[in-house]
């Protein structure tokens, strides 16, 4: 009967201590970016549907330069613990500060390309490097 009554509480320290310890880098890089996510209040990017208009916050995964019919786009995999969508500057080959690795806050309408989520030409904000939302 004590299960059904714990069952409902958050995990206690010693559980959450030691959900840490067997996690993976990612797992727990994941858990924090979810976290950051929901405290700047940035939709997680699982939730986000076609034509929203939203703002997400997460990791740059990837940057590469693909031209999309031939005009340059400079594109990056936006990764926030949730999920991933794609960002794409069109006729921009490089942007200051866009690396992978790096935090940002994007703003714009979702689309989908090819089964996956796009922001075209977001609104953003450059996170500081490191760890946390500061």
């Amino acid at each position: 009967m004590s299960g059904d009554i714990r069952s409902d509480r958050q995990p206690g320290r010693f559980r959450r201590m030691l959900d840490r310890l067997t996690s993976s880098p990612e797992e727990l890089q994941a858990e924090e970016l979810r976290q950051d996510a929901q405290e700047a209040g940035c939709t997680p990017i699982s939730r986000c549907d076609d034509r929203e208009l939203v703002t997400v916050t997460g990791t740059l995964r990837t940057v590469t330069l693909r031209p999309r019919a031939g005009v340059p786009a400079l594109e990056a995999e936006l990764f926030d613990g949730s999920d991933a969508l794609d960002v794409v500057w069109l006729g921009r080959r490089s942007i200051a500060g866009i690396e992978p690795g790096r935090r940002l806050i994007a703003s714009g309408r979702i689309s989908h390309a090819h089964g996956r989520r796009v922001l075209f030409n977001p609104r953003y904000e450059l996170r500081p490097v490191g760890h946390g939302s500061e």
